[in-house]
């Protein structure tokens, strides 16, 4: 019974905290929008500065970099379509898959759908839940998922949908299985995913374009209409964002869940906020280093929880819950989840 004896014995807390964040729940479409298109610019504009460069110059290294970091940003925003109601930004999901999902080889269904079960109070922690592995118990976990996602995951996502999504297009027994094993952005091996008749309708949709798409890149390639070196600067950009997307995922939680569920007082006792500044909010960004407090009010958008966060801490009656789930930097969450799995290892 803990979520009935978190709320009986802090029924005022939760009051207050609900109260002073009420106006907080509505999404500006113009910030989403102008964000969006920004990061696309500023991202797609390095990138083609990077491909027109000299190979292996600093200044290709150097717009690599920058492409990596705003297209980080607008893939982010998938995480932002997993909360809002479809009818508060018509047209901004289908705007994402054309501007990111489709050229970086993840439409939106790897994560709308999915992540949804990160936040249940029936399966965060579990074996159920696509975003939680137990890493505060295993140094050898935390250093072979890292490995994985910042340099295979690239690889796995184009075999995903230029060699298999043709075949599940055409075969659907085919199609229906990797709708349950590999149509989820998720770290959790143990994931199965149930989809719906709308969502594999949208899958297919999404399949096609993302591989009609990439035909035509490919086939200009090799044709030289477009240069090569167009792929070897895609995997390099695509690595960096996949580099701090995996920092940015160990250093979101505690990891200490013993596979129960957790009511959303657990849920935030186990997960991390790290306010920081500028350089916060690249490895973080579009809210996610807000990340304890998302996991308690998840319909909160982006753009208002700092100001969420401010109002909370500031609070009498909430100020100690919160900081607790705050920490001081990445590199601190990344040592303290190391340190506990170093103490674990030396205790089994």
């Amino acid at each position: 019974m803990p979520a009935l004896a978190a709320v009986a014995v802090q029924p005022e807390r939760d009051v207050v905290a609900h109260t002073v964040v009420a106006d907080l729940h509505e999404p500006r479409p113009a910030y989403f929008w102008s964000d969006l298109l920004a990061s696309a610019a500023i991202g797609w504009s390095a990138f083609a500065v990077a491909v027109i460069a000299r190979p292996w110059s600093a200044f290709m290294l150097a717009s690599s970099v920058v492409s990596a970091f705003a297209l980080y940003r607008g893939l982010c925003f998938t995480h932002e379509l997993t909360h809002l109601r479809r009818r508060a930004l018509p047209g901004f999901e289908t705007a994402w898959n054309v501007i990111f999902g489709v050229p970086l080889l993840l439409p939106s269904f790897t994560y709308v759908g999915v992540h949804q079960s990160h936040h249940s109070l029936s399966t965060y922690g579990t074996k159920d839940d696509p975003e939680y592995l137990p890493f505060a118990s295993s140094r050898r976990l935390i250093f072979t998922f890292a490995a994985q996602s910042a340099v295979l995951l690239p690889i796995v996502v184009a075999i995903r949908f230029l060699l298999l999504a043709p075949a599940g297009l055409v075969w659907p027994r085919f199609h229906r299985w990797l709708e349950t094993y590999a149509s989820s952005f998720s770290m959790n091996p143990h994931y199965r995913r149930t989809v719906p008749d709308a969502m594999s309708r949208q899958m297919r949709r999404w399949e096609l374009a993302t591989f009609v798409t990439w035909s035509v890149v490919l086939t200009a390639i090799v044709g030289g209409a477009l240069p090569a070196r167009i792929l070897p600067i895609w995997y390099l950009v695509t690595v960096i964002v996949s580099f701090f997307n995996t920092l940015r995922v160990l250093g979101a939680h505690e990891y200490e869940s013993d596979g129960t569920p957790r009511d959303r007082d657990g849920q935030l006792a186990d997960s991390i906020d790290t306010p920081g500044g500028f350089w916060t909010e690249l490895w973080a960004p579009v809210g996610l280093r807000y990340h304890a407090l998302h996991h308690y009010f998840p319909g909160i958008p982006y753009h208002n929880l700092g100001a969420a966060y401010g109002r909370i801490v500031a609070a009498r009656d909430t100020h100690q819950r919160y900081c607790e789930s705050t920490s001081a930097s990445l590199a601190h969450s990344l040592k303290t989840l190391y340190a506990k799995a170093r103490r674990h290892a030396g205790a089994s």
